[in-house]
């Protein structure tokens, strides 16, 4: 590799990393900003020769996600693997990986469409987005970001290129590239293109609010949109202050007349807007962060249990059973660990913390708890990476 000064390296060129590079507190001996897919596989099979230690930055919002990384030699700036093709007529689109997230979804606005996945995250790009993983409320009706991606191109360890689904008929040994990365921290490959099947924008939406003054009355209110014959795109749950936002599309006339039925069964005068709240589906960019994974039947008791021990707020999707918990910033380790041992003891919940301050990692507390799978993971990791040299330590296990 030939390093090169200054800020503005490209193709296998490199600069020399600053403490504006860090990851986890490691500066990287160098910085690469590939100018395409081909450059990016040269990166990394120079990378792969002399044995270093990658990590890949898009937007840099999410790096301190997961474990922190054991060693870092050089990190991958995707900034340059910025494009969009956008197939209208078939609803799709294939995305560089450094493509802005909030670029993207301007995009296919302007087109009438949308990615069915609301951003967690302001400043993101399109494969930090994926490579963590994490949807948002529209999961209820669209399905998980992993469900939305029809093909990927990753660039391996040693520097190929694979590709699978979209265009391309032949899975890439045997794998399902988009599951396997969509998720993966960047522990099995640099993502360098995403291509994701799209919905319309709806012709109208609403948001009806629920308010709920106890743990028993949000169960009622979620028992009774049960029952209705609605179909909302978000049921979202806000633990304190106890609020249902529930997310309606479709037709004016049509979601008019949910709008009707979901009152009448909540017994209340909801409050209503055609529009969504500031920040909509945004996680908090400071502090701890935790998701917590529990039947969707018992997201209201999952809630109130993390809330009591914590603190924390909470917040998601109460029908997928899927919540996040935000300690305040400067949450002592030992209270984090100790809620992480009250949510993990009770069967069928898990708690994984998405993101742990430094005094946190400091102090050794397990940020995954029992993973299933770990073995088939590992076995994964080997033979993608068998060097153990993409983002190390950042995902479950150590992987």
């Amino acid at each position: 590799m030939t390093l090169v000064e200054g800020p503005d390296a490209r193709d296998g060129a490199l600069r020399e990393g600053t403490g504006a590079d860090a990851v986890g507190g490691l500066v990287p001996a160098r910085v690469a900003r590939p100018a395409d897919t081909r450059g990016l596989g040269r990166v990394m099979a120079s990378a792969a020769r002399e044995g270093l230690a990658v990590v890949a930055r898009g937007g840099g919002t999410a790096l301190d996600w997961g474990g922190l990384p054991r060693g870092l030699d050089l990190l991958v700036d995707t900034a340059d693997l910025s494009w969009t093709e956008h197939i209208a007529g078939d609803l799709v689109v294939e995305v560089g990986a450094g493509t802005p997230v909030a670029e993207l979804y301007d995009v296919l606005a302007a087109a009438g469409q949308r990615l069915s996945a609301d951003p967690v995250r302001t400043g993101g790009t399109v494969g930090g987005m994926v490579a963590t993983g994490v949807s948002g409320p529209r999961r209820l009706l669209t399905g998980a970001l992993r469900d939305l991606v029809i093909g990927m191109t990753v660039v391996r360890a040693d520097g190929v290129v694979a590709r699978s689904g979209g265009r391309v008929v032949k899975n890439v040994a045997g794998y399902d590239l988009a599951k396997l990365h969509t998720g993966g921290l960047g522990t099995l490959g640099v993502i360098a293109s995403v291509a994701f099947r799209l919905h319309p924008l709806p012709r109208a939406l609403r948001v009806v609010t629920l308010p709920a003054s106890s743990a028993a009355h949000a169960e009622h209110l979620l028992t009774a949109l049960r029952r209705c014959t609605a179909t909302p795109a978000a049921v979202e749950l806000d633990w304190p202050p106890g609020s249902l936002r529930v997310v309606l599309e479709g037709t004016p006339g049509g979601v008019g007349a949910r709008v009707d039925e979901i009152a009448a069964a909540a017994g209340t005068e909801p409050e209503v807007a055609d529009a969504l709240p500031e920040g909509w589906g945004v996680l908090p960019a400071e502090g701890t962060l935790a998701l917590v994974s529990v039947p969707p039947a018992e997201s209201v008791r999952a809630a109130v249990r993390v809330n009591e021990l914590s603190g924390a707020g909470v917040s998601g999707s109460a029908r997928a059973g899927a919540l996040y918990a935000s300690f305040p910033p400067g949450t002592d380790a030992a209270e984090v660990a100790a809620v992480l041992d009250g949510v993990r003891s009770v069967p069928g919940w898990r708690m994984t913390l998405l993101r742990a301050e430094p005094h946190v990692h400091a102090a050794g507390v397990d940020l995954w708890g029992e993973v299933p799978g770990l073995p088939l993971m590992r076995a994964v990791k080997d033979s993608l990476d068998p060097g153990h040299r993409l983002a190390p330590g950042r995902f479950a296990g150590g992987i």
